[in-house]
Protein backbone atom coordinates (compact mmCIF):
# COMPACT_ATOMS: atom_id res chain seq x y z
CA UNK A 1 0.00 0.00 0.00
CA UNK A 2 1.28 3.45 -0.93
CA UNK A 3 2.30 5.42 2.14
CA UNK A 4 0.64 8.77 2.78
CA UNK A 5 2.60 11.80 3.94
CA UNK A 6 0.66 14.79 5.28
CA UNK A 7 2.25 18.24 5.50
CA UNK A 8 0.50 20.80 7.70
CA UNK A 9 1.79 24.15 6.54
CA UNK A 10 1.78 27.51 8.25
CA UNK A 11 1.34 29.08 4.80
CA UNK A 12 1.40 27.88 1.21
CA UNK A 13 5.03 27.70 0.02
CA UNK A 14 6.38 30.81 -1.75
CA UNK A 15 9.81 29.70 -2.99
CA UNK A 16 10.44 33.01 -4.74
CA UNK A 17 9.65 34.94 -1.55
CA UNK A 18 11.63 33.08 1.10
CA UNK A 19 14.10 30.29 1.71
CA UNK A 20 11.47 28.61 3.89
CA UNK A 21 9.27 28.11 0.83
CA UNK A 22 12.17 26.65 -1.13
CA UNK A 23 13.10 24.30 1.71
CA UNK A 24 9.53 23.02 1.75
CA UNK A 25 9.82 22.14 -1.93
CA UNK A 26 13.09 20.33 -1.22
CA UNK A 27 11.30 18.20 1.39
CA UNK A 28 8.41 17.53 -0.98
CA UNK A 29 10.79 16.44 -3.74
CA UNK A 30 12.61 14.10 -1.36
CA UNK A 31 9.41 12.46 -0.12
CA UNK A 32 8.06 12.09 -3.64
CA UNK A 33 11.17 10.17 -4.66
CA UNK A 34 10.12 7.50 -2.17
CA UNK A 35 6.85 7.04 -4.04
CA UNK A 36 4.79 8.36 -1.13
CA UNK A 37 1.52 10.18 -1.67
CA UNK A 38 1.73 13.77 -0.39
CA UNK A 39 -1.10 15.98 0.85
CA UNK A 40 -0.40 19.59 1.80
CA UNK A 41 -2.96 21.15 4.13
CA UNK A 42 -3.06 24.65 5.61
CA UNK A 43 -5.52 27.04 7.18
CA UNK A 44 -3.83 30.00 5.48
CA UNK A 45 -5.20 31.79 2.46
CA UNK A 46 -3.39 31.14 -0.79
CA UNK A 47 -1.39 34.16 -1.97
CA UNK A 48 -0.77 35.17 -5.56
CA UNK A 49 2.89 34.22 -5.13
CA UNK A 50 2.28 30.73 -3.77
CA UNK A 51 3.51 27.86 -5.91
CA UNK A 52 0.81 25.58 -7.33
CA UNK A 53 1.64 22.32 -5.60
CA UNK A 54 -0.59 20.38 -7.97
CA UNK A 55 2.12 20.98 -10.59
CA UNK A 56 4.34 18.81 -8.36
CA UNK A 57 1.72 16.08 -7.96
CA UNK A 58 0.80 17.23 -4.45
CA UNK A 59 -2.82 17.41 -3.32
CA UNK A 60 -3.71 20.77 -1.73
CA UNK A 61 -6.34 20.92 1.02
CA UNK A 62 -7.69 23.86 3.03
CA UNK A 63 -8.42 23.12 6.68
CA UNK A 64 -9.94 25.17 9.49
CA UNK A 65 -8.38 26.17 12.78
CA UNK A 66 -10.13 25.16 15.98
CA UNK A 67 -12.64 23.04 14.12
CA UNK A 68 -13.44 19.35 14.51
CA UNK A 69 -13.79 19.02 10.72
CA UNK A 70 -10.02 18.50 10.76
CA UNK A 71 -10.53 15.35 12.84
CA UNK A 72 -12.68 13.83 10.10
CA UNK A 73 -10.20 14.90 7.42
CA UNK A 74 -7.10 13.44 9.05
CA UNK A 75 -8.88 10.28 10.18
CA UNK A 76 -10.06 9.59 6.63
CA UNK A 77 -6.64 10.36 5.12
CA UNK A 78 -4.95 8.20 7.77
CA UNK A 79 -1.35 9.25 6.98
CA UNK A 80 1.63 7.23 8.11
CA UNK A 81 3.68 10.41 8.59
CA UNK A 82 2.71 13.99 9.42
CA UNK A 83 5.06 16.96 9.14
CA UNK A 84 4.25 20.19 10.99
CA UNK A 85 5.67 23.34 9.43
CA UNK A 86 6.85 25.29 12.51
CA UNK A 87 5.86 24.72 16.12
CA UNK A 88 2.76 26.97 15.95
CA UNK A 89 1.21 24.53 13.50
CA UNK A 90 1.98 21.62 15.80
CA UNK A 91 0.28 23.47 18.65
CA UNK A 92 -2.85 23.81 16.56
CA UNK A 93 -3.04 20.36 15.02
CA UNK A 94 -0.61 18.07 16.86
CA UNK A 95 -3.06 16.87 19.50
CA UNK A 96 -5.71 16.20 16.84
CA UNK A 97 -3.25 14.12 14.80
CA UNK A 98 -2.20 12.17 17.91
CA UNK A 99 -5.80 11.51 18.84
CA UNK A 100 -7.06 10.46 15.40
CA UNK A 101 -3.90 8.88 13.91
CA UNK A 102 -1.94 7.64 16.94
CA UNK A 103 0.43 5.51 14.88
CA UNK A 104 1.46 8.30 12.50
CA UNK A 105 5.02 9.57 12.92
CA UNK A 106 4.87 13.23 13.98
CA UNK A 107 7.68 15.35 12.47
CA UNK A 108 8.35 18.98 13.37
CA UNK A 109 10.18 21.13 10.83
CA UNK A 110 11.38 23.98 13.04
CA UNK A 111 12.70 26.07 10.08
CA UNK A 112 14.82 27.84 12.69
CA UNK A 113 14.69 28.19 16.46
CA UNK A 114 12.20 30.99 17.00
CA UNK A 115 13.22 31.37 20.65
CA UNK A 116 16.84 31.99 19.62
CA UNK A 117 15.88 34.61 17.05
CA UNK A 118 13.55 36.30 19.55
CA UNK A 119 16.18 36.33 22.32
CA UNK A 120 18.76 37.93 20.02
CA UNK A 121 16.26 40.51 18.85
CA UNK A 122 15.40 41.50 22.42
CA UNK A 123 19.09 41.83 23.32
CA UNK A 124 19.65 44.08 20.29
CA UNK A 125 16.68 46.26 21.27
CA UNK A 126 18.24 46.69 24.71
CA UNK A 127 21.60 47.52 23.10
CA UNK A 128 23.48 44.74 24.87
CA UNK A 129 25.17 41.44 24.11
CA UNK A 130 23.04 38.31 23.79
CA UNK A 131 23.34 35.94 26.78
CA UNK A 132 22.33 32.31 27.16
CA UNK A 133 19.86 33.25 29.90
CA UNK A 134 17.91 35.23 27.26
CA UNK A 135 16.87 31.92 25.73
CA UNK A 136 14.63 31.03 28.64
CA UNK A 137 11.63 32.96 27.38
CA UNK A 138 7.96 32.20 26.85
CA UNK A 139 8.55 31.34 23.21
CA UNK A 140 11.12 28.72 24.24
CA UNK A 141 8.66 27.02 26.57
CA UNK A 142 6.22 26.60 23.70
CA UNK A 143 8.83 25.63 21.12
CA UNK A 144 10.68 23.08 23.25
CA UNK A 145 7.37 21.55 24.36
CA UNK A 146 6.46 21.10 20.70
CA UNK A 147 9.79 19.37 20.04
CA UNK A 148 9.13 16.93 22.88
CA UNK A 149 5.59 16.18 21.67
CA UNK A 150 6.89 15.16 18.24
CA UNK A 151 8.75 11.97 17.38
CA UNK A 152 11.53 13.84 15.60
CA UNK A 153 12.31 17.49 14.87
CA UNK A 154 14.23 18.70 11.84
CA UNK A 155 16.91 21.20 12.87
CA UNK A 156 18.43 23.24 10.07
CA UNK A 157 21.53 24.49 11.91
CA UNK A 158 24.29 22.64 13.72
CA UNK A 159 24.51 25.54 16.16
CA UNK A 160 20.85 25.08 17.04
CA UNK A 161 21.40 21.37 17.62
CA UNK A 162 23.99 22.29 20.25
CA UNK A 163 21.70 24.88 21.85
CA UNK A 164 18.94 22.29 22.17
CA UNK A 165 21.27 19.63 23.57
CA UNK A 166 23.34 21.74 25.95
CA UNK A 167 21.03 24.57 27.02
CA UNK A 168 17.65 22.83 26.95
CA UNK A 169 18.91 19.27 27.53
CA UNK A 170 16.83 17.84 24.69
CA UNK A 171 17.61 14.20 23.95
CA UNK A 172 19.49 13.83 20.66
CA UNK A 173 17.12 10.97 19.77
CA UNK A 174 14.42 13.61 19.17
CA UNK A 175 16.54 15.72 16.81
CA UNK A 176 17.64 15.31 13.22
CA UNK A 177 20.05 17.69 11.49
CA UNK A 178 18.72 18.58 8.07
CA UNK A 179 20.05 21.77 6.45
CA UNK A 180 19.33 22.83 2.89
CA UNK A 181 19.71 19.93 0.46
CA UNK A 182 21.56 21.17 -2.62
CA UNK A 183 22.96 19.52 -5.71
CA UNK A 184 26.65 20.03 -6.43
CA UNK A 185 27.31 23.19 -8.46
CA UNK A 186 28.34 22.64 -12.06
CA UNK A 187 30.92 25.30 -13.00
CA UNK A 188 30.75 24.26 -16.67
CA UNK A 189 27.15 25.52 -16.76
CA UNK A 190 28.02 28.77 -15.07
CA UNK A 191 26.05 28.10 -11.92
CA UNK A 192 24.61 25.76 -9.35
CA UNK A 193 21.30 24.42 -8.16
CA UNK A 194 19.44 27.44 -6.82
CA UNK A 195 16.39 27.80 -4.62
CA UNK A 196 14.60 29.40 -7.53
CA UNK A 197 15.28 26.41 -9.75
CA UNK A 198 13.59 24.21 -7.13
CA UNK A 199 10.44 26.20 -7.72
CA UNK A 200 10.85 26.04 -11.49
CA UNK A 201 11.16 22.26 -11.64
CA UNK A 202 14.95 22.34 -11.70
CA UNK A 203 15.52 24.31 -14.88
CA UNK A 204 19.22 23.90 -15.62
CA UNK A 205 19.41 26.10 -18.69
CA UNK A 206 22.18 28.72 -18.80
CA UNK A 207 19.62 31.53 -18.53
CA UNK A 208 18.06 30.02 -15.40
CA UNK A 209 21.49 29.62 -13.88
CA UNK A 210 22.47 33.20 -14.43
CA UNK A 211 24.26 32.79 -17.77
CA UNK A 212 27.72 34.26 -18.16
CA UNK A 213 27.26 36.34 -15.06
CA UNK A 214 26.99 33.35 -12.75
CA UNK A 215 29.64 30.96 -11.43
CA UNK A 216 32.70 31.06 -13.59
CA UNK A 217 31.53 34.48 -14.81
CA UNK A 218 33.96 37.31 -15.42
CA UNK A 219 34.64 39.66 -12.49
CA UNK A 220 34.55 42.72 -14.75
CA UNK A 221 31.07 41.89 -16.06
CA UNK A 222 29.55 42.08 -12.59
CA UNK A 223 28.61 45.43 -11.09
CA UNK A 224 26.98 46.93 -8.00
CA UNK A 225 26.02 45.45 -4.66
CA UNK A 226 22.84 43.50 -3.92
CA UNK A 227 20.87 42.36 -0.90
CA UNK A 228 17.65 40.39 -0.94
CA UNK A 229 15.15 39.13 1.60
CA UNK A 230 11.46 39.05 2.47
CA UNK A 231 10.61 42.41 4.06
CA UNK A 232 8.07 40.75 6.34
CA UNK A 233 10.92 38.90 8.07
CA UNK A 234 12.09 41.34 10.76
CA UNK A 235 15.83 40.41 10.66
CA UNK A 236 15.85 41.26 6.95
CA UNK A 237 14.22 44.66 7.48
CA UNK A 238 16.58 45.45 10.34
CA UNK A 239 19.55 44.53 8.11
CA UNK A 240 18.36 46.89 5.35
CA UNK A 241 17.93 49.77 7.80
CA UNK A 242 21.35 49.11 9.33
CA UNK A 243 22.88 48.92 5.86
CA UNK A 244 21.37 52.27 4.87
CA UNK A 245 22.23 54.18 8.05
CA UNK A 246 25.60 52.79 9.16
CA UNK A 247 27.32 50.88 6.35
CA UNK A 248 26.38 52.15 2.91
CA UNK A 249 27.60 55.75 3.48
CA UNK A 250 31.08 54.36 4.24
CA UNK A 251 31.07 52.24 1.06
CA UNK A 252 29.64 54.96 -1.14
CA UNK A 253 32.29 57.40 0.04
CA UNK A 254 35.03 55.23 -1.46
CA UNK A 255 32.99 53.80 -4.36
CA UNK A 256 30.87 56.77 -5.53
CA UNK A 257 29.76 55.02 -8.75
CA UNK A 258 28.58 51.83 -7.03
CA UNK A 259 24.90 51.22 -6.32
CA UNK A 260 23.16 49.25 -3.59
CA UNK A 261 20.25 47.26 -5.04
CA UNK A 262 17.77 46.13 -2.38
CA UNK A 263 15.30 43.39 -3.36
CA UNK A 264 12.64 41.65 -1.31
CA UNK A 265 9.10 40.33 -1.33
CA UNK A 266 6.28 42.28 0.32
CA UNK A 267 7.89 45.68 -0.06
CA UNK A 268 5.57 48.41 1.27
CA UNK A 269 5.61 52.22 1.26
CA UNK A 270 7.41 52.11 4.63
CA UNK A 271 10.27 50.18 3.06
CA UNK A 272 10.38 52.34 -0.08
CA UNK A 273 11.02 55.43 2.03
CA UNK A 274 14.65 54.33 2.24
CA UNK A 275 15.04 54.67 -1.54
CA UNK A 276 17.59 57.39 -2.39
CA UNK A 277 18.72 57.86 -6.00
CA UNK A 278 21.34 60.45 -5.07
CA UNK A 279 22.98 58.01 -2.65
CA UNK A 280 22.73 55.04 -4.99
CA UNK A 281 20.58 53.19 -2.43
CA UNK A 282 17.81 51.70 -4.56
CA UNK A 283 14.80 49.83 -3.16
CA UNK A 284 13.84 47.49 -6.00
CA UNK A 285 11.07 45.45 -4.35
CA UNK A 286 10.22 41.91 -5.39
CA UNK A 287 12.69 40.28 -7.77
CA UNK A 288 11.19 38.44 -10.71
CA UNK A 289 14.24 36.18 -10.58
CA UNK A 290 16.40 36.07 -7.46
CA UNK A 291 18.99 34.07 -9.38
CA UNK A 292 19.26 36.72 -12.05
CA UNK A 293 19.66 39.74 -9.76
CA UNK A 294 22.18 37.98 -7.53
CA UNK A 295 24.11 36.66 -10.54
CA UNK A 296 24.40 40.15 -12.04
CA UNK A 297 25.79 41.71 -8.86
CA UNK A 298 29.44 41.64 -7.92
CA UNK A 299 28.96 41.32 -4.15
CA UNK A 300 25.99 40.46 -1.91
CA UNK A 301 25.73 42.25 1.44
CA UNK A 302 23.84 40.77 4.41
CA UNK A 303 24.55 42.69 7.65
CA UNK A 304 22.29 40.49 9.77
CA UNK A 305 22.29 41.55 13.43
CA UNK A 306 19.94 38.92 14.82
CA UNK A 307 18.28 35.76 13.64
CA UNK A 308 18.64 32.00 13.63
CA UNK A 309 18.79 29.04 11.27
CA UNK A 310 20.42 29.33 7.85
CA UNK A 311 20.24 32.30 5.51
CA UNK A 312 18.87 31.45 2.08
CA UNK A 313 20.23 34.60 0.45
CA UNK A 314 23.78 33.60 1.39
CA UNK A 315 23.43 30.08 0.00
CA UNK A 316 21.90 31.45 -3.18
CA UNK A 317 24.83 33.84 -3.51
CA UNK A 318 27.22 30.87 -3.40
CA UNK A 319 25.14 29.08 -6.02
CA UNK A 320 25.28 32.13 -8.26
CA UNK A 321 29.01 32.58 -7.78
CA UNK A 322 28.50 35.88 -5.98
CA UNK A 323 30.82 36.47 -3.00
CA UNK A 324 29.15 37.91 0.09
CA UNK A 325 29.89 39.95 3.18
CA UNK A 326 27.88 39.07 6.26
CA UNK A 327 28.09 39.08 10.05
CA UNK A 328 29.03 36.30 12.46
CA UNK A 329 25.33 35.63 13.02
CA UNK A 330 24.70 35.63 9.27
CA UNK A 331 27.39 33.01 8.63
CA UNK A 332 26.60 30.99 11.76
CA UNK A 333 26.62 27.22 11.12
CA UNK A 334 26.57 27.83 7.36
CA UNK A 335 30.07 26.84 6.27
CA UNK A 336 31.30 24.20 8.71
CA UNK A 337 35.06 24.56 9.14
CA UNK A 338 35.53 25.85 5.58
CA UNK A 339 36.54 29.42 4.68
CA UNK A 340 33.59 31.73 4.06
CA UNK A 341 32.56 32.58 0.51
CA UNK A 342 33.58 36.19 1.00
CA UNK A 343 34.17 37.97 4.30
CA UNK A 344 32.67 38.11 7.80
CA UNK A 345 32.61 41.41 9.71
CA UNK A 346 30.55 42.73 12.61
CA UNK A 347 31.26 46.44 12.98
CA UNK A 348 30.03 48.94 10.34
CA UNK A 349 33.61 50.02 9.58
CA UNK A 350 34.93 46.47 9.16
CA UNK A 351 31.87 45.48 7.14
CA UNK A 352 32.29 48.41 4.75
CA UNK A 353 36.01 47.75 4.27
CA UNK A 354 35.35 44.07 3.58
CA UNK A 355 32.72 44.99 1.00
CA UNK A 356 35.07 47.44 -0.70
CA UNK A 357 37.92 44.94 -0.81
CA UNK A 358 35.79 42.20 -2.34
CA UNK A 359 34.35 44.65 -4.83
CA UNK A 360 37.73 45.90 -6.03
CA UNK A 361 40.08 42.92 -5.59
CA UNK A 362 39.60 40.43 -8.42
CA UNK A 363 41.85 37.78 -6.88
CA UNK A 364 40.05 37.90 -3.52
CA UNK A 365 36.70 37.82 -5.35
CA UNK A 366 37.60 34.72 -7.36
CA UNK A 367 38.94 32.91 -4.28
CA UNK A 368 35.71 33.69 -2.43
CA UNK A 369 33.72 32.39 -5.37
CA UNK A 370 35.54 29.06 -5.26
CA UNK A 371 34.98 28.81 -1.51
CA UNK A 372 31.25 28.94 -2.22
CA UNK A 373 31.52 25.88 -4.47
CA UNK A 374 33.34 23.97 -1.74
CA UNK A 375 30.75 24.90 0.90
CA UNK A 376 27.83 23.75 -1.27
CA UNK A 377 29.60 20.48 -2.04
CA UNK A 378 30.64 19.64 1.50
CA UNK A 379 28.02 21.19 3.79
CA UNK A 380 24.80 20.74 1.79
CA UNK A 381 25.17 17.44 -0.16
CA UNK A 382 21.67 16.76 -1.43
CA UNK A 383 21.75 12.99 -1.82
CA UNK A 384 23.62 12.26 1.40
CA UNK A 385 21.38 14.46 3.56
CA UNK A 386 18.20 13.21 1.92
CA UNK A 387 19.11 9.55 2.30
CA UNK A 388 19.96 10.03 5.97
CA UNK A 389 16.56 11.62 6.64
CA UNK A 390 14.63 8.86 4.87
CA UNK A 391 16.62 6.24 6.77
CA UNK A 392 15.74 8.02 10.03
CA UNK A 393 12.04 7.88 9.15
CA UNK A 394 12.26 4.18 8.31
CA UNK A 395 13.94 3.46 11.63
CA UNK A 396 11.29 5.45 13.48
CA UNK A 397 8.49 3.60 11.78
CA UNK A 398 10.04 0.26 12.68
CA UNK A 399 10.61 1.19 16.34
CA UNK A 400 7.96 3.81 17.05
CA UNK A 401 6.56 2.29 20.22
CA UNK A 402 9.98 1.91 21.84
CA UNK A 403 10.99 5.40 20.71
CA UNK A 404 7.94 6.93 22.35
CA UNK A 405 8.40 4.97 25.55
CA UNK A 406 11.87 6.47 25.89
CA UNK A 407 10.46 9.98 25.41
CA UNK A 408 8.70 10.19 28.76
CA UNK A 409 8.64 14.00 28.82
CA UNK A 410 6.90 13.98 25.45
CA UNK A 411 4.26 11.48 26.61
CA UNK A 412 3.75 13.56 29.75
CA UNK A 413 3.16 16.67 27.68
CA UNK A 414 0.63 14.79 25.56
CA UNK A 415 -1.28 13.70 28.66
CA UNK A 416 -4.71 15.28 28.94
CA UNK A 417 -3.93 17.24 32.11
CA UNK A 418 -1.23 19.20 30.25
CA UNK A 419 -2.84 19.65 26.81
CA UNK A 420 -3.70 23.31 27.23
CA UNK A 421 -3.67 23.88 23.48
CA UNK A 422 -6.33 21.18 23.01
CA UNK A 423 -8.67 22.62 25.61
CA UNK A 424 -8.19 26.15 24.32
CA UNK A 425 -8.96 24.98 20.79
CA UNK A 426 -12.09 23.14 21.92
CA UNK A 427 -13.24 26.24 23.84
CA UNK A 428 -12.77 28.45 20.76
CA UNK A 429 -14.64 25.95 18.59
CA UNK A 430 -17.55 25.84 21.02
CA UNK A 431 -17.58 29.64 21.26
CA UNK A 432 -17.66 29.97 17.48
CA UNK A 433 -20.77 27.82 17.30
CA UNK A 434 -22.75 30.09 19.61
Amino acid sequence: MQRRFLILGTVFPEPNSSAAGSRMLQLIELVQKQGWEITFATAAAESEYAVDLSDFGVKQVSVKLNDSSFDDFVRQLNPQMVLFDRFMTEEQFGWRVAENCPNAIRILDTEDLHCLRHARQEALKQNREFQTVDLFNELARREIASIYRCDVSLIISGYEIEVLKTTFKVDEALLHYLPFMLASPDPSKGGGYSFEQTANQHDSSPSALGGEGARGGVFEKRQHFVTIGNFLHSPNWDAVQYLKSDIWPLIRKQLPEAEMHVYGAYCSDKHRQLHADKDGFLIKGRAESATEVISNARVLLAPIRYGAGLKGKLVEAMQCGTPSVTTSIGAEAMHGSLPWSGMIADSPEDFAQAAIQLYTDKVAWEIAQQHGVEIIDQVYPKEELGNAFIQRLEELQANLETHRQQNFIGSMLMHHTMRSTEFMSRWIEAKNKL
